[in-house]
């Protein structure tokens, strides 16, 4: 702990690491020995924590892999675009944003890990969950920032439309990870959205 930061900002950064190291070694161990084959054990023993310290962070060997940490981040980001900018408009500088935090130093393991979800049929099973996840994070930023939409259900729809145009353009990428990189794909395919649907 640094002198500038206090106790809680220490277990913060701690559990974050921590957290990182545990999802780093199983992908590692997935992609080597295949993901039914490995074991919880292991990837604790591999990250240097204990099993119950794996489950203190994840709840299963699915979560681990295909667990989206990113929402919070989606949702901050969404909630702090200008009130009248159209809605897949703030959602994709919303995506763009945070892909640009994370997309340079992680871009080889995130790969890895979107190939793995793909490939992978207990995890592909998990990504509905975790776009309806995503959907109901974004939906709730949105609604407090702008005091309650006029539409629930047309929010509801903007959304979901706009969480499916990512995840295709994840897929495309993971795929075709040498044709074009994530961040041109997922401006394209918002771009889509706009010529379909107009100004929403």
């Amino acid at each position: 702990m640094t002198a500038a930061e206090g106790p809680a900002d220490w277990r913060a950064r701690k559990k974050a690491a921590t957290r990182k190291a545990i999802q780093e070694q199983a992908i590692r161990l997935f992609l080597e020995k295949g993901f039914d084959a490995t074991t919880v054990e292991e990837i604790a023993a591999a990250a240097g924590v204990s099993h119950m310290t794996f489950f203190r962070h994840f709840g299963t060997k699915e979560e681990v892999a295909a667990g989206d940490d990113y929402d919070p981040m989606i949702g901050e980001l969404v909630a702090s675009r200008p009130a009248a900018e159209p809605v897949v408009e703030k959602i994709r500088q919303a995506f763009g944003g945070g892909l640009a935090q994370v997309y340079a130093a992680d871009r080889e393991a995130l790969l890895a890990r979107y190939r793995l979800i793909l490939e992978t049929p207990a995890l592909r099973a998990r990504l509905w969950e975790n776009q309806n996840q995503t959907q109901r994070h974004v939906v709730e930023a949105l609604t407090k920032a702008v005091g309650g939409p006029p539409d629930g259900l047309r929010l509801e729809v903007v959304v979901g439309a706009c969480l499916t145009a990512a995840a295709t353009a994840i897929r495309v990428w993971a795929e075709n990870p040498g044709d074009t990189e994530l961040p041109e794909l997922i401006d394209r395919a918002f771009a889509v959205l706009r010529e379909e649907f107009g100004t929403v």
